[in-house]
């Protein structure tokens, strides 16, 4: 589909992320970008429309679909990171909301938005997963669940919406350059980057992007992820509780 004249909305397109997405559709010429976050407030990209929305919010997620209801373009990219371990965590609250937001508000966007995008002509789904969909890792053991659940989803909804002509695109990164990957020093793409790989996608009606080298390298590594993915994790996360360096 063309972004030029189309009508977006992106989910948490308060800050980060969301922000480099809403900015880069105003840039392709969209004819119109709704700007979700709970704080609406906090949406000031120039020419993008703030919408209150809280994804985990059923109700409001169906009122914004009727709000909405012009959107050709779907972008859920609201998320959630708590940085919690399955085992160790005092409690699940931080699983709990991480798959409450990252996998059932994702759900809940797109079976509201599938018809409005039916009547759209069929539109496009873009759903902001990770590198952590393709691996758990004990430091964010409980967010790289609630997103390989969302690299099912994904899969699934663009199965069930192909009749409909609903381009479904799953996007993995690694280190984003924004607030959620703060606490890092490793190396991490820019957000801007990001977001033009994944309108370029939509436009050429591709179903993935591998934003980053590391997401592109691990991807291929699936099929020996027992051999190639998981010995330096485990070598790493067991220098971590041992109190010793890796």
């Amino acid at each position: 589909m063309n972004i030029s004249g189309s009508v977006a909305l992106v989910t948490g397109a308060n800050r980060g992320l969301g922000r480099a997405f809403a900015r880069e559709l105003v840039r392709r010429g969209a004819a119109k970008v709704y700007g979700a976050a709970r704080d609406p407030a906090a949406v000031t990209e120039p020419g993008v429309q703030p919408v209150a929305l809280d994804i985990t919010d059923g109700e409001q997620v169906t009122r914004v679909a009727a709000q909405c209801a012009d959107v050709s373009l779907l972008v859920n990219n609201a998320g959630v990171l708590r940085y919690s371990t399955f085992t160790s965590a005092p409690d699940l609250d931080a699983a709990r909301q991480e798959m409450e937001v990252n996998y059932f508000g994702t759900l809940r966007m797109c079976r509201a938005f599938a018809p409005v995008l039916a009547a759209a002509g069929g539109g496009a789904i873009v759903n902001m997963l990770s590198i952590t969909s393709f691996f758990t890792n004990p430091f964010n053991a409980s967010y790289g669940a609630s997103k390989a659940a969302g690299w099912s989803l994904t899969n699934g909804i663009r199965l069930e919406l192909h009749h409909q002509g609903t381009l479904v695109v799953a996007v993995h990164a690694g280190f984003i350059d924004t607030e959620m990957a703060a606490l890092t020093d490793a190396p991490k793409i820019s957000p801007e980057s990001v977001a033009r790989q994944v309108f370029d996608a939509v436009e050429a009606g591709q179903v993935e992007v591998l934003a980053d080298e590391r997401s592109r390298d691990v991807k291929a590594k699936l099929s020996r992820d027992q051999e190639l993915i998981y010995p330096p994790i485990q070598e790493f996360w067991d220098a971590a509780v041992s109190g010793t360096e890796a």
